[in-house]
C-alpha cells in the first residue's frame, strides 16, 4: 500500500487506522491536525479512519510557545 505523508511517499505492508499511524510516527492525537485526501479529519476518528491505497497526508504539529 502506498500512501503520502507531508509529501513524501510510504510504502506499507498492512492496512493501519490513522491512530495507529500517529503512533508509530511518536505524534500525540492531541497535538496534531490531520488533512487527509484535502479533508480536515476530527480527532474522534483517527482510531475509526482506514488509511487505503493511494491516500494524501498532511500532517501538522502544534506548537505553543510566548
Amino acid at each position: 500500500m502506498q500512501i503520502i505523508v507531508n509529501g513524501q511517499p510510504q510504502t506499507r505492508e498492512t492496512s493501519v487506522t490513522l491512530g495507529g499511524l500517529l503512533a508509530e510516527m511518536n505524534l500525540q492525537p492531541r497535538r496534531v491536525a490531520v488533512e487527509l485526501n484535502r479533508q480536515i479529519v476530527r480527532r474522534a476518528q483517527y482510531e475509526h479512519t482506514l488509511l487505503r491505497d493511494g491516500d494524501c497526508l498532511e500532517i501538522v504539529t502544534l506548537v505553543g510557545g510566548g
